[in-house]
């Protein structure tokens, strides 16, 4: 019990480094988002969104929500407005998890990798539907917050535009997020 109980310490200690992971957007005050605020806002807009879909798995998918970004914790959040290359990302990612998972006992670290793959892969109900709301949480975001005078709000009319196609609830959140973004865009 005690190995059990010094592994999650030690986990929650080594997962507190996404507090101060900065993300590429800002809040209302003005100030850098974290990865951790990203991922809470994230499972609180999932956990909203779930009541439209009693069909997934809740649990599943609010885990991903927490766990989309934990291959982040030591490298940072590379903005998609970059292009980075996804093949280097996502083994530069695959290896923070694969460490920080590590500290957890064995099932656990396997459970939870394998939530995090589900994500990354992007193919079962719950992953699309976690990759629809990850764009736009940080598209509502950018249109909340305070962003420097040369924010690029065009760039969010095309972000991650194929998660919300097959579903028409997301199909229409996107047309909203797209018109409130087009009039940022026009007031800058």
């Amino acid at each position: 019990m005690k190995e059990t109980i010094d592994a999650y310490l030690a986990f929650m200690k080594e997962t507190e480094l996404l507090k101060s992971v900065t993300r590429t957007a800002w809040t209302g005050s003005g100030k850098q988002e974290s990865t951790a605020e990203h991922s809470w806002h994230l499972a609180l807009f999932a956990a909203v969104m779930l009541e439209e879909y009693p069909g997934l798995d809740a649990r599943k998918t609010l885990l991903m929500c927490l766990l989309h970004d934990i291959g982040e914790i030591y490298e940072g959040d590379i903005s998609a407005a970059l292009h980075p290359d996804s093949s280097r990302k996502y083994q530069e990612e695959y290896r923070a998890a694969s460490r920080v998972f590590s500290l957890l006992p064995e099932k656990q670290k396997e459970d939870f990798m394998a939530v995090w793959q589900e994500y990354e892969d992007g193919q079962t109900p719950e992953a699309r539907l976690v990759k629809a709301l990850d764009k736009a949480e940080t598209i509502i975001q950018h249109n909340t917050g305070k962003n420097p005078p040369d924010f690029d709000y065009d760039f969010n009319l095309q972000y991650g535009k194929p998660y919300f196609t097959d579903d028409t609830l997301l199909a229409e959140m996107r047309n909203v997020l797209d018109s409130e973004t087009k009039a940022h865009s026009k007031g800058q």
